[in-house]
């Protein structure tokens, strides 16, 4: 026994030095400034670091004194993240994101981007169709709550009114909140069920295809097909390109959990995860926009020219910044 207390005290001895020259060096990056460090602190500072964790390795392997281990972790610990931690601030890390981290994340998952906007499209024709022949399949498609009045038996006038009249739902501000907030949950859901191997992604894309192409059916049988389109797309193209970024993200996890190739499925699924979530962080922040759009500018302009300028705009530049967003320049 007296043998152990020995080596313990011995061992100690021979190295607390630099343990509390380490500590007092991460006590003042963590308190003050890194700039506040001389430069010979600065090139002893990862010798500190490699000698600690050298005494934990012993500490640990000849089972010594567990407050001692538990006090060189948390120094370990420390120093690994004032060395090898984030050394960028958080605005360089927010631009970071838009000028690279994101149109690159998107176009890692433009096969997924190709097929949900597909069964999007092929979705929305097969609801504006199945109406066509039937309208008796409108309410079975569209919750009566949602249509609002806005369905195969009404006016012209009541449709009308839905397109270029003020919002009934009250102030501007609301409406837009809750747009947001409806849109952000169909998103969330289309990327988190993609776990599922992708299959409820694929149903709730299609879900919300049939619905809006039964809502075409309603307004092109009353010829106006035309304003429903500038009225939809003001705030659609920017709304829909994110429901689609959305869904291909939660299906680009499901296709890498259902055909991982190589690598493990957990290896697979963390790094379609992380593209995945990288993505996802865009589509809020495009939801938000087109939750404005659809709140205000939608509202405030009813010209259909200029809706559909908006429109093409909003669009225009979402194809051309995740097209060439992050490209390294050659030359």
């Amino acid at each position: 026994m007296s043998s152990t207390v020995f080596g313990v005290s011995q061992f100690r001895a021979e190295r607390e030095a630099d343990w509390k020259r380490l500590e007092a060096m991460l006590d003042l990056i963590e308190k003050k400034s890194p700039r506040r460090l001389s430069s010979e602190d600065l090139f002893e500072l990862p010798r500190l670091y490699r000698s600690t964790l050298s005494a934990l390795s012993i500490a640990r392997e000849t089972s010594l004194d567990g407050s001692m281990i538990a006090y060189l972790e948390s120094l370990s610990t420390r120093a690994y993240f004032i060395l090898y931690g984030c050394r960028e601030s958080f605005w360089k890390q927010i631009g970071s994101f838009f000028a690279q981290g994101w149109p690159t994340a998107v176009r890692g998952v433009v096969p997924e981007i190709l097929i949900i906007a597909a069964l999007f499209l092929g979705s929305g024709l097969a609801g504006y169709f199945l109406v066509l022949a039937d309208p008796g399949w409108f309410g079975a498609i569209v919750p009566g709550e949602l249509a609002g009045g806005r369905n195969m038996q009404a006016s012209v006038e009541t449709l009308r009114e839905s397109i270029y009249g003020p919002p009934r739902q009250g102030g501007l501000e609301i409406f837009a909140t809750s747009l947001f907030t409806h849109n952000s949950q169909v998103s969330i859901m289309a990327f988190a069920l993609g776990f599922a191997f992708g299959i409820p992604t694929l149903f709730l894309i299609a879900s919300n295809g049939v619905l809006l192409g039964a809502f075409y059916a309603a307004f092109m049988s009353k010829g106006l097909g035309v304003g429903f389109t500038g009225w939809l797309m003001i705030h659609g193209s920017t709304e829909l390109s994110a429901i689609i970024l959305a869904g291909a993200a939660g299906l680009h996890i499901g296709r890498a959990v259902a055909f991982p190739g190589e690598r493990s499925r957990l290896a697979a699924a963390g790094e379609a995860g992380r593209r995945g979530a990288l993505v996802m962080i865009g589509v809020v922040i495009m939801l938000l926009a087109a939750g404005l759009l659809e709140g205000f500018a939608r509202q405030l302009i009813t010209a259909d020219a200029a809706r559909f300028a908006i429109a093409a705009t909003m669009f225009a530049i979402w194809v051309v910044y995740f097209t060439l967003g992050g490209r390294r320049r050659h030359g």
